[in-house]
């Protein structure tokens, strides 16, 4: 929306097109007749546009029926949000949003007034400098509120690790593999020593991840888990994510990988 605005800002009318509501699309449509990678965008966006319309006209919102296994002619679902901003966002995503501003920068005298945005000899190329970022990115997954899970427990993660791990048993689906790993006697080999270091690096990592931030972290921590149990040494941890502080303790013996078959 802040491109479209800086995009549209003293806009000649002629470029802007007499009978056209949209001018963002008259933009891009008059930029495209001469700048190769805007007429790509215009082929892009008019394919997109034909089949939002071919969605709509299916009843109930059906898709018609293709080959099974057919990706290629999924129709995408775009938001209301996405269509109203589809110009800018298709050439956002296609990575050449920067180009194209760059662009018109360079040939502003064609489409804006003299007290434009984008005829401003600073204001102009900072704006298409300011693109080159986004333009870098690859936008294929977004974050929703549904990404926020919590994470698994350590003994979850760690199980997990062992089901896929080359040492995994191979029991039933149905029982869940043990923890620990045999003590390695003299003549131990090394790989249970190797597999014992990447089981605790794996653990590790989830006292810190992209969603939360490591304040403070201490080994040794003694925890009494029951009035007639031995305390047990432990890492804590101390975790800020956006909204609120976490406290995080795990068991030195998950840590190291060898907790066998101690509950």
């Amino acid at each position: 929306g802040v491109v479209e605005a800086c995009l549209l800002h003293m806009l000649k009318r002629r470029a802007a097109g007499f009978l056209r509501t949209d001018k963002v699309a008259a933009l891009f449509t008059k930029v495209g007749k001469t700048c190769a990678i805007a007429g790509d965008v215009c082929k892009k966006v008019q394919e997109l546009q034909q089949q939002v319309e071919s969605r709509k006209n299916q009843p109930n919102g059906q898709e018609p029926l293709k080959r099974q296994g057919s990706t290629t002619s999924k129709t995408p679902v775009l938001t209301p949000q996405a269509i109203k901003h589809i110009w800018v966002r298709t050439a956002l995503i296609e990575k050449v949003l920067d180009k194209i501003v760059q662009y018109i920068v360079d040939n502003c005298s064609k489409y804006y007034e003299k007290e434009a945005l984008l005829a401003d000899p600073v204001c102009g190329p900072i704006l298409a400098s300011l693109l080159v970022g986004p333009c870098a990115l690859e936008y294929t997954k977004l974050k929703t509120a549904d990404h926020y899970w919590t994470d698994p427990s350590a003994d979850e993660l760690v199980q997990r690790h062992r089901i896929h791990g080359v040492h995994g048993r191979q029991d039933s689906p149905s029982k869940r593999p043990a923890l620990g790993i045999r003590k390695r006697h003299s003549s131990g080999s090394t790989s249970e020593d190797r597999f014992a270091a990447s089981a605790r690096e794996y653990v590790e990592s989830l006292h810190q991840n992209s969603r939360t931030h490591l304040l403070y972290g201490k080994n040794n921590v003694l925890v009494q888990p029951k009035d007639d149990l031995e305390a047990i040494p432990g890492y804590l941890s101390l975790h800020q994510s956006a909204d609120s502080l976490t406290l995080k303790w795990t068991p030195n013996q998950l840590m190291n990988g060898t907790l066998g078959d101690s509950e």
